[in-house]
């Protein structure tokens, strides 16, 4: 579990599992090795400056605070949490705020996501999400008999 630096846990959480999945299945292919591409590191591939706007938080081991988090999945998953909770918006104009406005905030930054989303990653995100929505359909049907 993650906290922030006075240990306050995180509490709204707008993101599901299943759009965090997606979005590391995107990002990095859940990749767990500790890495950073271009000073975005972990399965999320969390900037800098992300997890400074998402609270900063601080995960297990010694060293620098913000590796150490984005590295670890639950500390990166809380710090997506925070950072939506907080610049969540309908990227897409469909009256509602829900993962694929995540996805798009997630690679685009708050500011620009409007924008289109790269093909590649769009591609990836967007079949995981239909996907998890089979998944659910089924697992719900499964559950109705």
């Amino acid at each position: 579990m993650c906290h922030i630096g006075a240990q306050i846990e995180v509490e709204n959480k707008p993101v599901t599992e299943a759009c965090l999945e997606c979005l590391c299945e995107a990002m990095s292919g859940c990749n767990a090795t500790k890495i950073c591409v271009n000073g975005a590191c972990g399965i999320f591939r969390i900037t800098w400056t992300f997890w400074q706007d998402g609270g900063s938080l601080i995960g297990p081991g010694d060293g620098d605070a913000f590796t150490n988090c984005v590295n670890d999945p639950h500390c990166a998953a809380d710090t997506i949490q925070n950072y939506m909770y907080k610049n969540g918006e309908d990227c897409n104009g469909d009256g509602k705020i829900n993962c694929k406005d995540y996805g798009s905030i997630h690679k685009l930054g708050n500011l620009k996501c409007r924008d289109e989303l790269p093909a590649t990653f769009g591609t990836l995100f967007f079949k995981c999400l239909a996907r998890k929505e089979q998944e659910e359909a089924e697992a719900q049907k499964k559950n109705s008999t």
